[in-house]
Parts: structure tokens; C-alpha cells; sequence
């Protein structure tokens, strides 16, 4: 079983649909869903790309030394401390290779969803050609 999101970057009726609206309620609003609907795809990239980046600064700014803010406190116990700093590095490195999978798998769907448009397409461009070519004989078999 497939499924397809309602909104998702491409020229859906439900893209169309929210541009138009968009547009009649706040034009920059219908702006941007018109700039979804054309860079969407590029988004999940950005947002990648950005969140390796803060991870590559913010991790810069641990080993510094510098505090982080929000970070928690040291407690006074050396081992807890080491302790809890090494399963913090544990769960940035699980989530940094879970991210890693999710794009991954994205770029899987992208693909799948890009070889079915092509099939489909292919498949209509055949039934297309099979239609011309029986148009153009006449009922008495002979060309037109």
C-alpha cells in the first residue's frame, strides 16, 4: 500500500487549490505555497544541511568549553558527570545516524514515487500512440 501526502511539493489539486486561496486571502501567502510547490523538494536538503552545521558549531562550542545554554549543570560527581556526558554522546550520535537513515529513506520514496511518474507516463505515451494509429484507419481498414 502507497501513500501520498495531500501536500507535498508538486502541482497537486490540493496545492493549487491552497495557492489560489492563498492568493486571494494574503498574497505573500500564496507566494509561498507557490514557492513550495517549486523548491519544496529542496527543503528537506536545507534543513539537513543546517542541522549539520549547528551540530558541527554547537559541538565546536562543547569541546571549547564554553557552557551551553540550557545544558545541565555539573553535579560535583566526577563519574555520574563522565557518565551522563558519554550517553549524551551515545544518544547525539544515535540521532545524527537516525537522521542520516531518514534522509536516506526520503531520497528511497523520492525515487519510487519518480519511477512510477515515469511509468505512468510511459504507459500513456504508449496508449497514446495506440489510439493515433487506429485513428487513422477507417472503418473499411483503409488508411485515411
Amino acid at each position: 500500500m502507497t501513500s501520498h501526502a495531500l501536500i507535498r511539493p508538486a502541482w497537486t489539486p490540493a496545492t493549487i487549490a491552497l495557492m489560489v486561496l492563498g492568493f486571494m486571502v494574503y498574497w505573500p501567502l500564496g507566494l509561498a505555497v507557490l514557492a513550495y510547490i517549486l523548491w519544496g523538494d529542496r527543503l528537506e536538503a536545507f534543513r539537513t544541511d543546517v542541522n549539520r552545521s549547528t551540530d558541527r558549531f554547537l559541538g565546536a562550542f562543547r569541546r571549547s568549553g564554553a557552557r551551553v545554554p540550557f545544558a545541565a549543570a555539573r553535579t560535583g560527581n566526577v563519574a555520574f558527570d563522565d557518565w551522563r556526558d558519554a550517553e549524551l554522546a551515545r544518544l547525539d550520535e544515535e540521532r545524527r545516524r537516525l537522521n542520516e537513515a531518514a534522509a536516506e529513506f526520503e531520497s528511497y520514496a523520492r525515487e519510487l514515487r519518480r519511477a512510477k511518474d515515469q511509468e505512468e507516463f510511459d504507459r500513456f505515451m504508449t496508449d497514446r500512440r495506440r489510439t493515433e494509429r487506429s485513428s487513422d484507419v477507417t472503418l473499411d481498414g483503409r488508411p485515411a
